[in-house]
């Protein structure tokens, strides 16, 4: 075989890793839209139906993951580090994950978003932190517009910090409100969850900024 032939045989099929990626965290935009369109709701069932969704775009994107990591195992060239390929894969799938779950939780607890400010500005800052998320996925492909992408990590750990900070003032107006014991616990753990989603997002940034630090 000559080289050109062997060099083509061990590159990556269509950038399929950039591929998968991109549309695992466009995936994401869509289920922080949806969350947003949950804490905005205040029927129970209408609330189930898009639920219901965030469940399907859930499964979604544990099949992507599923292939990327099927993707490491094929492909003996990739296109950054495996490890870095495992992680930012591993940390999208969290965030859905928790986003997903942070609105199962709404309902099966039966607690009412739309009377609670500190879960709808939270759900607030997972789109806007998704969103500089998929931004930053996207410039990956050809890492041309790197500055772009440490602005897009720079707004994602701001968010967070921001999302550390409402968590805070959250549990602290529950604990000083004169809810029943019963609700207290339900809201400090939907609370919980959507901050962990933030945390995620954070995670997904750091393996972005390593990959800029090492292919930029």
């Amino acid at each position: 075989m000559a080289a050109s032939g062997l060099l083509k045989f061990f590159l990556p099929k269509d950038r399929v890793f950039y591929t998968l990626f991109e549309s695992a965290s466009a995936n994401l935009e869509t289920l922080a839209k949806k969350l947003v369109q949950v804490v905005n709701e205040a029927d129970y069932n209408k609330r189930a139906v898009i639920i219901k969704e965030m469940e399907d775009l859930e499964h979604q994107n544990d099949i992507l993951t599923h292939n990327i990591f099927l993707e490491l195992g094929r492909n003996f060239i990739t296109p950054f580090d495996r490890e870095d390929i495992h992680s930012l894969a591993s940390a999208l799938d969290d965030i859905a994950d928790y986003m997903y779950a942070s609105a199962k939780k709404m309902n099966f607890y039966k607690v009412d978003p739309t009377t609670d400010s500190g879960i709808q500005k939270t759900a607030d800052a997972i789109l806007l932190a998704v969103l500089a998320v998929n931004e930053a996925v996207v410039e990956l492909r050809n890492l041309k517009n790197t500055q772009k992408i440490i602005e897009c990590v720079i707004k994602i750990n701001s968010i967070e910090n921001s999302a550390d900070d409402l968590f805070d003032l959250s549990i602290e107006k529950l604990f000083d409100s004169d809810v029943d014991a019963k609700e207290l616990i339900k809201k400090r753990e939907i609370y919980q969850v959507m901050e962990i989603v933030t945390d995620k997002c954070e995670d997904a940034g750091n393996v972005i900024e390593s990959i800029v630090v090492k292919y930029a």
